[in-house]
């Protein structure tokens, strides 16, 4: 006997049903104050007659809520500088007034007593409550994200393009918790349903693992934002261009063919990225390297090179340009001009012209750019 109860203990409890649900809501003569309990003993032979009182008083209750509470909260927050709480507030004004007088409602229906269908009744009222709190707080999350959005300078975690991706994420959330209550509601046991779902979702990420690597990649590249659309990006795989789209599956460079490179997000995210105009600002730095001869006047040499890169339009004032020497080379001595441009895509040009305005200076200050040379030395000359 004793191995029987231990083995229905053991046993896992059954699903609520539609009934069990109903039964939990508590009754309203459990609210009704001592003072008031004859009155209410007196009407109670009168089933819709309580009904019709419970309603007025959650009616009253609700407007009180709406009227007053709600008010000084809206006078309150009317002192801030943001919009966003009033927002809020009216986006829950309907929800609480219609959440309360709903729940009144439900209560009269048990407590009227209808011959049939009263736990489909209160099954609807408390449906079409969870259906405007899931609306009211879609609307919430809209508009707290939306203010973030606009305002992402102030949390570095938040960027306006990050708004729409957090946004599909928190509205999945609330419609999965609202149909989770939904099914409460209902008696309908979720478990089983969840269990398909978790055995559906392994088959479905053994079948697509590539994709769900991108997703996911793409998911982390939209949060963390190590580049942004137009930013001039170089992977360690050799792909150098300007990113055209992010998207949660791949992403897109320009590159300087005018070519257009689609790469998988698994792929950025396992890779090196160093963005040219990332940092403070836009602009990068070129570094021409030249040689000059040993014997050359190296005064000469820094002035003749940094004229060359303070006379380029395109080379920035700020910062200045600057020539460095760095090495005593095996046949030249080794300097360095280095110059700020403002946009990243002209490196290639800029350099170029660099290059050729430092080769045409150097011949006109005589300065000589060495070269590799082989002198041959015959010992005797054939048929001597």
């Amino acid at each position: 006997m004793a191995e029987e109860s231990t083995a229905a203990a053991s046993e896992e409890a059954p699903p609520i049903t539609t009934e069990q649900l109903g039964e939990q809501l508590p009754e309203f003569a459990d609210y009704v104050p001592e003072q008031l309990r004859p009155a209410w003993e007196l009407i109670s032979a009168y089933p819709l007659l309580q009904a019709l009182v419970v309603a007025v008083v959650f009616f009253v209750l609700a407007f009180i809520v709406r009227s007053i509470l709600l008010r000084m909260v809206a006078r309150l927050a009317s002192a801030s500088s943001s919009n966003v709480d009033d927002a809020v507030i009216g986006a829950l004004r309907a929800p609480l007034f219609n959440g309360i007088f709903l729940f009144g409602l439900s209560l009269a229906a048990r407590t009227a007593d209808l011959p049939f269908g009263t736990q489909v009744i209160v099954n609807l009222l408390l449906s079409v409550i969870v259906f405007q709190w899931i609306g009211a707080l879609l609307r919430v999350a809209g508009i707290v994200l939306d203010a973030l959005g606009r305002n992402h300078q102030r949390f570095s975690a938040i960027e306006a393009r990050t708004v729409p991706l957090i946004s599909f994420v928190a509205h999945i959330l609330i419609v999965m918790i609202g149909g989770y209550v939904l099914l409460l509601i209902w008696g309908i046991n979720p478990v089983g349903w969840l269990a398909s779902a978790g055995i559906v979702g392994i088959a479905l990420g053994f079948a697509a693992k590539d994709t769900l690597a991108n997703l996911f990649s793409g998911f982390f590249i939209l949060t963390d934002a190590p580049y942004k659309i137009g930013d001039y990006v170089n992977l360690d795989s050799g792909e150098r261009g300007m990113v055209t789209h992010i998207g949660m599956r791949s992403t897109r460079l320009l590159t300087r063919d005018d070519i257009e490179v689609t790469l998988p997000n698994a792929v950025i995210a396992n890779s090196k990225i160093v963005n040219e105009s990332g940092g403070p600002y836009k602009k990068m730095r070129v570094r021409i390297d030249v040689g000059a001869a040993y014997g050359s006047d190296l005064d000469e040499v820094c002035r003749v090179l940094q004229q060359v890169a303070d006379d380029h339009t395109e080379i920035a004032a700020h910062p200045a340009p600057r020539v460095r020497m760095r090495a005593f080379g095996a046949s030249s001595l080794d300097f360095q001009v280095m110059g700020w441009i403002d946009e990243p895509e002209n490196r290639g040009r800029i350099s170029h012209e660099l290059m050729m305005n430092v080769y045409k200076a150097f011949a006109e200050a005589n300065i000589e750019i060495p070269y590799a040379k082989s002198d041959v030395y015959i010992k005797e000359m054939p048929g001597g």
